[in-house]
């Protein structure tokens, strides 16, 4: 049976020598076996026990090192095929080891059988399920094997095979789809995530893709159980997996160990591949005899119990077969938890570790992004007492943000951040969750208690989309980073009824589409207006105002500029206090007033304000202040 760390407490002294016997042979392989496979009729080599039939399907009790070969010949034709003898036994040390040669070659399990009705396996499924046909565009088909978590991003993610979601033409970020262009050449439409990671070598033929468009259910199909448990098999282990192609078939572990010399065609060619050998179990056939078939690369194997129901524990994941005219029914599978190390993947989402782990070296907001300095606001001595410090600063860094928190109000005073948007990327946010930063204490962060059981928003305050640049893995930090509750407020349904709403949370892309944004790069500073009179709600306050101030370098003057908004309930112009659920009004303010209303001061930044206004602010004779302001009602008007 497959081995974890409790069932080799129950190990009888025969049972920890076999495997003993088994790590010496092993470390010999991983040493110096790796060299057979130099001779081109060796196709891999691996440890099982002898077979002593033609078939090769009766196994012995002796335990060799078992070859196998593309022609078994004698020794007269050895030199004609460019091959050497391959010796009776081994000498490990004192241990000697008898071998066993069978005839056989490898395929990926890509080669697709011909075409036959449509089942569940080959649809466009808007709930993604282990089982399934997937593939990267470049390719044919072949099988979503488990929904895994990456211990990097802590998203949800799609695991298969490296021939499946990368191809030899693929690389990271390129789409794949489900089903497979082979059962629905619709590709466009059938677009459900990206390439993350892949790895072709000793360690496995393996690839994580992201799920972006769609729900994801860790259970695999027809076998009614998920994956949670990683383990090692060993030799007569009886497994079970379920595939694109040959749906549920079960199958025997007869070799371990193993050593494939696979060819992937083109300019990939032959790729030494690890893993293990399954054959057919006895009482447990499927479809004309086949455990796999082309299609099922990418599938995962789990063990069975004596039933042959399927267990929680994953030991492989298919990735060959034998030819179509080979008559020894067999697979190949890469060790699960070979793969999970590789791709840096968890059966179970990492909860708190994947958004928590190692915060330290975030630099955060960059004042001199644009080229020349655009510095965060300064905190009027009336609310910086309330400001969070660490390590003697009120600005806690991030991937591309800095957060100003406001320890009162439980939320931030203001977040920084820095756009590159000639390299966003496109990511999911599938498995990322709201959590606390461990950095601060969760008195001073508004946290679930206020979103639960109600239609209260999380509002992202630096928006994720506008954080995903860079490279693939800083991108994927920004992303996850975004999510801290320290970059979220409360956003009550009145913000959400806007019809405002889609242009305040598009300004950035805004400027971009109506000024000419040198190498569009933008710098954004964006917080809520605190108020007595803010909506108190589960022992907070819901801001009723926000604002963001937007600088870039207009490339049409080479001169850097600067605009500000408010979103609001009040009525600028008049000065009226709002109601509870008056409606959102957006209005382009000047920097002055930006700073009278949010108790900031901007510095310089009033010098490069982009924004003239029809009049300036000055004093009323009955001492009331007109604020220079002008409402938004359109996109035309941002200009």
């Amino acid at each position: 049976m497959a081995k974890d760390k409790k069932r080799r407490k129950g190990e009888t002294s025969s049972e920890q020598e076999l495997e003993a016997k088994i790590d010496r042979i092993n470390a010999y392989l991983r040493a110096d076996g790796a060299a057979f496979l130099d001779d081109p009729n060796i196709s891999s080599v691996g440890i099982g026990y002898r077979v002593k039939d033609k078939n090769n399907k009766e196994q012995t009790d002796e335990l060799c090192v078992q070859f196998t070969v593309r022609k078994k010949s004698g020794e007269s034709e050895l030199e004609s095929l460019g091959t050497t003898l391959i010796p009776k036994s081994l000498e490990i040390g004192e241990l000697v080891v008898p071998t066993d040669v069978i005839q056989r070659e490898h395929f990926p399990s890509y080669q697709l059988v011909e075409p036959e009705a449509k089942s569940v396996r080959k649809q466009r499924l808007d709930t993604l399920v282990p089982g399934i046909s997937v593939s990267h565009p470049d390719g044919t088909a072949g099988t979503l094997g488990a929904i895994v978590y990456d211990r990097l991003s802590g998203e949800t993610c799609m695991l298969s095979n490296w021939h499946v979601l990368c191809t030899p033409t693929g690389e990271p970020g390129d789409p794949v789809v489900q089903p497979g262009p082979y059962d629905d050449d619709r590709v466009t439409q059938n677009e459900v995530g990206r390439l993350s990671r892949s790895h072709l070598g000793v360690a496995g033929d393996c690839a994580i893709a992201t799920i972006e468009s769609r729900a994801a259910n860790p259970e695999v199909l027809d076998l009614n159980v998920r994956p949670l448990r990683l383990a090692r098999p060993n030799l007569r282990d009886l497994l079970v997996k379920s595939g694109r192609t040959t749906g549920v078939t079960h199958g025997q572990v007869r070799r371990i160990h193993v050593t494939a010399k696979i060819n992937y065609g083109g300019d990939t060619g032959y790729q030494r591949v690890g893993g293990f050998e399954i054959g057919p179990a006895e009482g447990f056939p499927g479809a004309d005899n086949e455990i796999s078939k082309g299609g099922d690369s990418g599938s995962v194997w789990l063990v069975a119990d004596e039933e042959g129901a399927a267990t929680d524990i994953m030991v492989g994941l298919h990735f060959a077969g034998e030819g179509r005219d080979n008559p020894d029914e067999h697979a190949l599978a890469c060790y699960a938890h070979s793969v999970c190390e590789k791709l840096e993947i968890a059966l179970e989402p990492p909860a708190e570790l994947a958004l928590t782990a190692d915060l330290a070296g975030r630099r955060g907001y960059d004042p001199n992004f644009l080229g020349s300095e655009i510095s965060v606001p300064e905190l009027s001595p009336a609310v910086r007492a309330a400001a969070v410090s660490i390590n003697g600063s009120h600005l806690i860094p991030y991937t591309h943000f800095s957060v100003c928190l406001n320890k009162d109000r439980r939320m931030a005073y203001f977040v920084a951040w820095n756009i590159d948007g000639a390299h966003f990327r496109r990511l999911s946010r599938s498995g990322l969750r709201f959590i606390y930063d461990p950095r601060i204490d969760r008195d001073c962060q508004t946290g679930e208690e206020v979103y639960s059981d109600n239609r209260l928003d999380r509002g992202h305050i630096a928006r994720r989309a506008d954080l995903c640049w860079g490279p693939q893995a800083e991108a994927m930090r920004s992303n996850k980073d975004s999510f801290y509750f320290t970059n979220i407020v409360p956003q009550h349904e009145a913000f959400n009824r806007s019809s405002l709403h889609g242009l305040w949370g598009s300004l950035e892309n805004a400027i971009f589409e109506d000024v000419d944004v040198e190498d569009l790069r933008v710098s954004v500073m964006a917080g809520p207006i605190f108020r007595e009179t803010d909506l108190a709600y589960r022992e907070s306050r819901v801001p009723r105002e926000f604002w963001k101030l937007i600088a870039y370098v207009d490339s049409a003057d080479s001169q850097l500029k600067a605009k500000a908004y408010i979103l609001t309930q009040d009525d600028l112009l008049h000065n009226i206090e709002a109601l509870e659920l008056d409606p959102f009004r957006l209005w382009q303010a000047s920097i002055g007033e930006l700073e009278h209303r949010a108790n900031l001061t901007f510095g310089d930044l009033r010098e490069i304000d982009a924004f003239v206004p029809e009049y300036v602010l000055e004093e009323m004779a009955e001492g009331e202040r007109l604020p220079a302001v002008r409402e938004i009602r359109s996109r035309g008007d941002l200009s």
